[in-house]
């Protein structure tokens, strides 16, 4: 199964047969009852017991009393409605035994073509790290790659660095607890830096900002992101403005330009840094570079959560200690293939 690796939920799901709404996808869709090791989640289990918990809709028993229905509705209105069931699965080369999912039924949204999504939350019942913990000790990582033809990324279960090809070491930050939204991971963003001048914003993210694989453009708070801008003007006012595109305001015509490069960091709490690649300050708009956007937004409010998206996540090694609750940068190349 292709899946979307997504930290910002916790139950993994495919689309399965016999299916009510099913978006088009490029494999098969999964077939339980071809399975003989599948099993349905019962009502009186304690997953199902949890499932208001991981994914904000308490599940209901089906017409079979014995089946558990769930409903995982997402940010950008994509959302996924089945059974829960369980199966054997295979990640890799490594077997996991009885691991629970949603048999998605009635799925709808910008799923490009994946079989479903993987759940990557911090939820201690349903999420893929948490039923693999005994295997992998609640440690991934991924690295994004560029969006480049030939560039290759990777996800690895498990702590061990030895594989990983970081080209700078890793700076740890840990994960801030927010009890009213649990199982997204959250870390204390202390400041930005822009061409070696850092920033001063009223506050860079108070109560924490959100870091998720599955939103794309990192949104910033109103005054983080008006020094933001401020400061790209500044640095920039030499080159020709263009117009904005979608979410995006800040935005030049660089197409008389070989190369322009602009070192973004993100500081947190404990030194940590995420260095952002050129790739992940700029999104072309045009290919000839006529309309070229600083590739961050801001959010209406201020009290709204800000994100850190994938990318801005790119040639990073990002890894996800949920254990001991931490979380670190590096930077790689990414390639793997």
């Amino acid at each position: 199964m292709t899946v979307i690796v997504d930290t910002g939920s916790d139950l993994t799901w495919f689309q399965c047969q016999p299916c009510k709404l099913c978006y088009n996808q490029q494999e098969p869709l999964f077939n339980s009852s071809a399975s003989p090791s599948y099993k349905s989640v019962l009502c009186n289990s304690s997953t199902f017991q949890a499932l208001h918990f991981d994914t904000g809709n308490s599940g209901a028993c089906g017409s079979n009393p014995t089946s558990c229905n769930y409903v995982v509705n997402y940010g950008d209105g994509s959302y996924t409605r089945g059974e829960l069931g369980s199966d054997h699965l295979s990640l890799g080369a490594t077997p996991v035994k009885n691991f629970v999912f949603g048999c998605g039924r009635n799925n709808k949204g910008l799923f490009r073509g994946a079989s479903g999504l993987m759940g990557m939350g911090r939820s201690e019942s349903v999420s893929l790290v948490s039923q693999t913990s005994a295997l992998f000790g609640g440690v991934f990582s991924y690295c994004l790659p560029t969006t480049e033809a030939t560039a290759s990324g990777s996800l690895i279960m498990g702590g061990d660095a030895s594989i990983y090809k970081n080209s700078t070491p890793i700076s740890y930050t840990r994960m801030v607890p927010n009890p009213e939204l649990s199982t997204f991971y959250f870390l204390n963003l202390t400041g930005i830096s822009i061409g070696g001048v850092a920033l001063q914003a009223q506050s860079f993210a108070s109560g924490g900002i959100l870091i998720d694989s599955g939103t794309v453009i990192s949104r910033l708070a109103p005054s983080v992101y008006k020094a933001v801008k401020a400061e790209f003007l500044k640095q920039f006012s030499g080159y020709p403005p263009a117009l904005g595109f979608s979410i995006l305001d800040t935005c030049f015509n660089l197409s008389a330009y070989q190369e322009v490069s602009i070192p973004t960091k993100f500081h947190f709490e404990g030194n940590a840094v995420l260095n952002v690649d050129v790739t992940g300050v700029f999104y072309l708009v045009k290919t000839d570079a006529s309309q070229i956007c600083l590739a961050l937004a801001s959010l209406l409010y201020e009290d709204e959560i800000s994100i850190i998206g994938n990318y801005q996540q790119k040639t990073q090694r990002v890894i996800y200690n949920t254990k001991d609750s931490k979380l670190g940068f590096a930077e790689e190349s990414c390639s793997f293939i």
